[in-house]
């Protein structure tokens, strides 16, 4: 019996695999703890139409984090830090600060693990670092560390 799989099922597949199982197992194990549905034509066709939707859903997406990064791309970010005399900053500049800042500038929630800083930021100076927007996007910009009066 042609089965479509509503969850994982260790031993016979993965969600919306269309699998061929024994009749015995699938009246008696898969369909009464709802694991799975028979393949009629109809929840083949549901299947199908969801697959386009996460399809459609992902290049929207994908879309959508490249026209960020063009915009991000080679803009410089302006923060301000305490520091002593000697130039150095009484802690440092933190990814999370840098996550805000370009959250403000982009008018999108950037998570503070998506910025990769090239090294700690501890002094004045100009710094490069990388968002990552999306699997393989991502958009290099630079943060300029002056001093808070």
């Amino acid at each position: 019996m042609k089965v479509i799989l509503l969850q994982d099922v260790k031993g016979t597949g993965k969600k919306d695999d269309v699998v061929n199982v024994s009749d015995g197992y699938a009246r008696n194990f898969l369909l009464p703890k709802k694991l799975a549905v028979e393949a009629t034509a109809a929840s083949m066709n549901d299947i199908k139409n969801r697959e386009r939707a996460k399809e459609h859903r992902i290049a929207e997406e994908r879309k959508a984090a490249a026209a960020l990064a063009e915009k991000l791309e080679g803009t410089t970010i302006k923060l301000y830090a305490k520091a002593g005399t000697s130039g150095r900053l009484f802690g440092a500049v933190t990814s999370k600060e840098v996550a805000e800042a370009i959250s403000q500038l982009a008018g999108v929630e950037i998570d503070k693990r998506k910025v990769a800083l090239e090294s700690e930021i501890k002094a004045f100076g100009t710094y490069q670092c990388e968002v990552k927007l999306y699997t393989g996007i991502s958009a290099k910009l630079y943060i300029l560390v002056g001093e808070k009066e």
